[in-house]
């Protein structure tokens, strides 16, 4: 009688998904792997946000299960791999972190290449065409657009006063082109991820790190920083990637209001950057309005002129040559394609 009423509960078992597929399947859930808790207000205040309403935004019939790539336990160096796996539906890609498994990434965003966001918007817009393209062929995920988390710049435990400073010293850097540059100034480029910064910087484990000036205050390190040196390097792209067999469970009409939904998206965040970048600039060296970040009293130091031009020299002379051999090694034609598009533009 057991037996018969262990197999009966079994079967009954198999047979209840079935009877209610008909009813769930209408609703597609969509698993969204997002930008580090911690990072910054663009994950807290916009992209966090707007795919818990992406629902309500989109009138599709779609759950979405947001998770922090922290939260999730998830190292943010895995994005494409998590995404070509499934086991993420859509995942907010951090450029320089993914960069090893896709170089062309980094060709939306050598150093000395985005120097403004003006500059970002049109050199990003050049090359994504072929970064999708990459991205499909050997991560089966669609790049629906990219973004910047704003001017990456120094931020130093010693007194410095230019570029030149940072001989010797040990620099975070964010991807093997900022690695590359500062090994050009003699300092040794060190990759951390962001969480391990602030304290890395604390007990001396590096002098100098480089990020945007809006993640560097809500990370604290104006707490154990004394200066700040804002010459541009880079925009740290970031963008949102779909995997492709999840994507084609929609229509073509819906796949439309995913795609416009998520543009627009990336058109605030561009704007929200901006803004961001204007205000941790002040709040980070004691000046007001600070309305979106905690005042501290770091020294901003003047960028020489003399650093400006060895910036705007390093995409020629450092980090081109050096991540096209890269990139070309996977993908014989990107830096043709580079060329075509960006380096178009620059006359190169």
């Amino acid at each position: 009688m057991l037996n018969r009423l262990l197999a009966a509960a079994a079967t009954l078992a198999l047979a209840l998904p079935a009877l209610a597929l008909p009813a769930s399947a209408e609703t597609i859930t969509l698993r969204v792997l997002g930008q580090p808790s911690g990072s910054g207000l663009i994950a807290q205040q916009k992209e966090q946000p707007f795919f818990e309403k992406l629902a309500e935004k989109t009138g599709l019939d779609i759950k979405v299960e947001y998770l922090p790539v922290d939260v999730a336990g998830i190292p943010d160096t895995d994005g494409l791999r998590v995404l070509k796996s499934g086991l993420f539906d859509i995942v907010s890609i951090r450029g320089p972190q993914v960069s090893r498994d896709e170089p062309s990434i980094l060709g939306l965003d050598l150093v000395g290449l985005n120097t403004s966001f003006e500059a970002g918007k049109k050199h990003m817009a050049a090359f994504e065409g072929y970064v999708d393209g990459r991205l499909q062929k050997q991560f089966g995920a669609k790049l629906l657009g990219v973004w910047p988390a704003g001017p990456q710049v120094v931020f130093c435990k010693p007194d410095v006063s230019s570029l030149a400073d940072l001989k010797g010293l040990k620099v975070r850097v964010g991807d093997q082109s900022a690695a590359s540059f500062v090994a050009k100034l003699g300092a040794t480029g060190i990759s951390l991820p962001f969480g391990e910064v602030q304290q890395s910087l604390a007990r001396g484990v590096v002098d100098c790190a480089i990020t945007g000036p809006a993640s560097a205050n809500s990370g604290g390190w104006p707490e154990v920083t004394t200066t700040v040196l804002p010459v541009a390097l880079q925009l740290a792209v970031n963008g949102y990637a779909v995997n492709l067999k999840s994507w084609a469970k929609f229509p073509p009409d819906q796949q439309q209001k995913l795609a416009d939904a998520i543009g627009g998206l990336t058109a605030d965040i561009w704007g929200f950057s901006q803004a961001l970048y204007e205000d941790a600039m002040r709040c980070n060296t004691g000046k007001t309005p600070c309305e979106r970040g905690k005042p501290y009293q770091l020294k901003e130091v003047a960028v020489p002129a003399g650093d400006l031009d060895l910036v705007a020299a390093a995409v020629g002379e450092v980090s081109l040559p050096i991540w096209a051999k890269q990139c070309n090694a996977v993908a014989p034609d990107c830096e043709a394609a580079w060329r075509k598009s960006i380096g178009a533009q620059l006359g190169m």
